[in-house]
């Protein structure tokens, strides 16, 4: 029987979408807003904020060292604020809602920086949440079967009451690896929904 719902946050719970970071920092040069994803969003740097091996500050100033000078405020938009303002989800809101009044235990799992406990309370939903766990604060990222592990343990979950909600098919994969149960979200409320319920949740469909 599941009790508890696990979810992701960017692009479940949030929008996480590099594109329109990258154009909300004004560049309109192709190549540049090229050089932007390739040497902010998908370096080696990212990562490693994910996983907590570097702050923030720490991978804009290697970043950097890579980018033209013209390009390095930018880079810091995306480092620092690409946050401001918070896009939800449509409908996730209401669907976390739902399951909090149905008693449902609500955890984030989430691969993030630092700085995520600085905008985790900007996001509506985080108030229906019970407790979080951070790749950052534990040098461990989905989908490395570790943190679904420490994470069962660390919040006194069992893995069969548990339901994850990714839009990372590999990061299901590994949940599932741990004996967690869940579903790619694929920008579909409705559609998350009656994975839900077809997996035994209780939770309205259309």
């Amino acid at each position: 029987m599941i009790k508890n719902i696990i979810f992701d946050m960017g692009s479940v719970l949030i929008r996480f979408d590099r594109n329109l970071f990258i154009e909300r920092t004004g560049i309109t040069d192709p190549a540049d807003k090229e050089l932007l994803m390739r040497e902010v969003f998908l370096s080696l740097e990212w990562a490693r904020m994910d996983r907590g091996s570097l702050t923030d500050e720490e991978a804009f100033q290697i970043m950097c060292k890579r980018l033209p000078e013209r390009l390095h405020d930018a880079a810091h938009k995306l480092v620092a604020f690409w946050d401001r303002p918070i896009l939800e989800i449509e409908g996730m809101y209401e669907l976390i809602e739902e399951l909090k009044g149905k008693g449902y235990g609500i955890y984030l799992l989430s691969n993030a920086s630092y700085r995520q406990h600085e905008y985790w309370p900007r996001i509506p939903a985080s108030k229906f949440f019970d407790d979080k766990l951070v790749s950052c604060d534990v040098h461990l990222v989905k989908p490395q079967p570790e943190i679904y592990r420490l994470m069962l343990e660390k919040f006194s979950l069992q893995a069969e009451e548990c339901f994850f909600i990714d839009d990372v098919p590999m990061n299901i994969e590994g949940a599932f690896f741990c004996g967690i149960a869940g579903a790619v979200f694929h920008d579909d409320v409705q559609e998350l929904r009656r994975k839900m319920r077809e997996a035994g949740v209780d939770v309205e469909c259309n």
